[in-house]
């Protein structure tokens, strides 16, 4: 897929993975629409690669992803500003194992939420044209992390439902791909929870310096770029890719 006529909406774009996500597409001829609800960091973010890029190729749009009154607020806009949408990054997410519904929440349900009302707008059924959703799963969507089973759960089921779509899809005729990123570590905010926030499993956490020593840690451009050969790469559909400093890997999943 060439991105020079190509709008993409990213959400959770104002910090790390997800303005990553947004500067490589920016960086290959697309338009992108930046979703988040950190307005102040949003709206840098946005001045900052309407400098770099051009003021006609970038907006920023204030979003929750636990709404679906938003979320399908801000696609509307989003084809009303640019014409279409040819790319769904679905990027937001937390890491909170005290309040575990709301990492369910965001996680998973935002995502399902995001992309079927990104489908009204892109399914070739319905007068769209076409095109690729990246779901933002993690390591633990592939292999379960001690301490955390709520954001494993999350993050399982976005694995899952973007797989079982890529299916749908297909047999739908949507022209549609769907694939999932799984990165390991990532420099991020969410690298560095808060104790407070592993919950009643805490004491079960590996220790960071043993993380960063196993698997390495991952910067939001190393993952920006597995996310680009998802988009860009038109065989690539119901793919869940594992990214880990070490190399990336497609998962193998039992066959029926």
């Amino acid at each position: 897929m060439a991105l020079s006529d190509k709008t993409a909406v990213v959400t959770g774009a104002a910090m790390g993975i997800g303005a990553a996500i947004a500067e490589i597409l920016l960086q290959h001829g697309a338009k992108v629409v930046l979703l988040d609800v950190n307005e102040p960091a949003a709206k840098t973010r946005m001045d900052e690669f309407q400098k770099k890029y051009g003021k006609d190729r970038t907006l920023f749009l204030k979003c929750n992803v636990e709404s679906e009154e938003q979320i399908k607020a801000a696609l509307q806009k989003t084809v009303e500003t640019f014409g279409r949408i040819d790319i769904l990054c679905n990027n937001a997410g937390i890491a909170d194992e005290v309040d575990w519904k709301k990492t369910i929440s965001i996680n998973l349900v935002g995502i399902i939420s995001g992309t079927y009302l990104a489908l009204e707008h892109m399914n070739k059924l319905t007068g769209g044209q076409g095109g690729v959703i990246i779901n933002m799963a993690s390591i633990t969507g592939v292999y379960p992390v001690q301490g955390c089973p709520a954001y494993t759960a999350s993050k399982h089921g976005v694995v899952g439902f973007t797989r079982g779509m890529a299916i749908t899809s297909n047999l739908a005729g949507y022209g549609i791909r769907l694939n999932a990123i799984c990165p390991g570590p990532v420099q991020t905010e969410l690298l560095n929870m808060s104790i407070s926030r592993f919950g009643r499993f805490f004491h079960l956490q590996c220790p960071p310096n043993i993380i960063q020593e196993v698997m390495g840690i991952l910067t939001p451009s190393e993952v920006a770029e597995a996310v680009l050969e998802l988009v860009m790469d038109e065989t690539k559909n119901g793919e869940a890719l594992v990214l880990l400093r070490k190399g990336k890997q497609y998962v193998t999943f039992p066959s029926m």
